[in-house]
């Protein structure tokens, strides 16, 4: 487990990686302000369609069909299984595709709509055809996952990171002099980075194995099977976005400079949602489909129950980070160009309300994967269902008051309502799981916790305090200085109490590592 979602966990950090220099060349050139706003909202919508059709739903509906013919039927029936979905796909894209431009194009030219609303829907106009191109690269990415490729399929979103980054600095200042037009050449940049991570695929998928051929979905019962499934699973693996969504929405509505300030706060915690949890998730997705296909459920428990300890583990420690170090972090990142000092506050306000549901974002992706694998998705749909409602009541009643801050607050408490009715499902759906026996250990995982949130703030005082907040390298040791100590101290204290995650998370580390002397045979 460890090493296969260390590949995508690795692949992720790449890219997430490059995400972040792509966050920090977009707050250099637009900064927080109403052009920030209307393009963070307008790549929102896509987005989101990204994650319920590419990611999320299709996927996590999918992916248990397609390891089920293999595992029973072959390989020649996966693959017809696959073109079928992908042959469904494609026509259902093209048709939301075309439906939203014209839906678009119709408000953009009769509405009567507020001048920044108007940028919004222009720039969305230009992006939609990204939905398309980016779903398919993710089914294709699911695929591979299914087969046992890892590391290369997650390198597609660095791809996409390079791309977005170029189109800063080679298409924006194509299309005018001012912001308001350059922003444009960004919107046209995300179409074609969409479109490469969707070709990167393919030539993998070709050694695979993979021939396309069109098969009429009309008439396949893949086809029937998957779509029976995802419909409950659009709403049960894509919360925590559609709650994003909803309250990015609200906050449009509500002030100037909530979304985008906002927006580097989520960057921020996607990090080790992505590199952990979403990467446990790609693993488990698969594993546990496997376990449920052979009715291995002592095994699908264990894997299941160990992935939450790793999980759990890994991710108090970034959420201690995050919380301790929020300012000082978007400093280094953001904090440059159109990015002021004044934008650091907004967005640590942000960062200080959403990173404590940086664990209930993981355990969600996790829980609702285990259902999929089961074969269950209503279960996990009515749950967020309800979360969903509670984060819209949530929404309208802090993002007035508190803007930004009420933005984080609505999605943790959220997160955490769905993190709490999914692990009360998956108890009654595996009576023998054994919840008390990874919750044991919280007690040790909060003290070290607590060590390592004294020893960052420390750490970080004491180097602002003699190296000053100006300039790239000061706060550069600051950040990863503080880091590195925070690191230490949370893996002693949970090795001194013999935590098992601690223990075997260092001792794959170790074992990794190359070996002096070893010799070739």
């Amino acid at each position: 487990m460890l090493k296969s979602s260390g590949s995508v966990g690795a692949a992720t950090l790449i890219s997430r990686c490059l995400g972040f220099l792509r966050e920090a060349v977009y707050a250099g050139f637009m900064g927080i302000g109403p052009v920030a706003d209307a393009f963070i909202y307008a790549y929102s919508l896509p987005n989101l369609l990204r994650r319920l059709l590419g990611e999320g739903a299709l996927t996590a509906a999918f992916i248990p069909v397609f390891k089920e013919r293999e595992r029973l039927h072959g390989e020649a029936p996966m693959w017809h299984a696959a073109n079928a979905v992908l042959c469904a796909l494609i026509l259902l894209l093209g048709a939301i595709v075309i439906l939203a431009m014209g839906m678009l194009a119709a408000v953009i030219t009769w509405a009567p709509v507020p001048l920044h609303s108007e940028l919004a829907a222009r720039l969305m106009f230009v992006m939609f055809p990204y939905v398309a191109f980016v779903c398919l690269a993710a089914v294709f990415i699911g695929l591979l996952n299914a087969r046992g490729h890892y590391f290369m399929p997650a390198l597609g979103a660095a791809v996409l990171n390079v791309v977005m980054i170029a189109s800063v600095f080679f298409l924006a200042p194509r299309f005018g002099a001012h912001l308001h037009q350059q922003i444009f050449g960004v919107a046209v940049g995300v179409v074609i980075a969409g479109l490469l991570q969707a070709a990167v695929q393919w030539p993998m998928l070709r050694r695979d194995g993979f021939r396309f051929a069109w098969v009429n979905p009309f008439r396949d019962p893949t086809v029937r099977e998957v779509a029976r499934k995802m419909g409950p699973a659009v709403l049960g693996v894509a919360a925590y976005q559609v709650n994003v969504v909803v309250t990015q929405s609200l906050a449009y509505a509500e002030a100037r400079n909530v979304v985008s300030s906002f927006n580097y706060a989520v960057r921020l915690m996607e990090l080790p949602q992505g590199v952990v949890g979403v990467s446990l998730a790609t693993y488990l997705l698969s594993e546990l489909s496997g376990l449920a296909a052979e009715k291995k459920f002592p095994e699908f428990r264990a894997a299941l129950r160990d992935g939450l300890r790793q999980l759990v583990f890994i991710n108090t420690l970034a959420t201690v980070i995050l919380l301790v170090l929020a300012r000082p972090i978007i400093r280094l990142l953001f904090e440059h160009g159109n990015f002021s000092p004044a934008n650091t506050g907004l967005s640590a306000q942000a960062l200080w309300s959403l990173a404590p549901g940086l664990l209930f974002f993981s355990l969600n992706s996790i829980h609702a994967r285990a259902f999929y694998a089961l074969g269950d998705t209503r279960t996990p749909m009515r749950i967020s269902l309800v979360t969903l409602l509670f984060n819209l009541l949530l929404a309208v009643l802090l993002i007035p008051p508190l803007h930004q801050a009420g933005m984080g607050l609505a999605n943790t408490l959220s997160a955490a309502a769905n993190t709490v009715l999914l692990m009360y499902g998956l108890r009654r759906a595996l009576p023998r799981f054994g919840f008390a026996e990874w919750m044991h250990d919280l007690h040790g995982v909060l003290a070290a916790a607590a060590a390592a949130a004294l020893v960052a703030g420390g750490l970080c005082l004491g180097f602002q305090h003699s190296l000053g907040l100006q300039g790239w390298l000061a706060r550069s040791i600051t950040v990863f200085g503080s880091i590195a100590g925070a690191g230490i101290a949370y893996l002693l204290v949970a090795r001194a109490m013999r935590l098992p995650q601690a223990v075997e998370l260092m001792d794959f580390a170790i074992s990794r590592l190359p070996r002096r002397g070893r010799r070739s045979r």
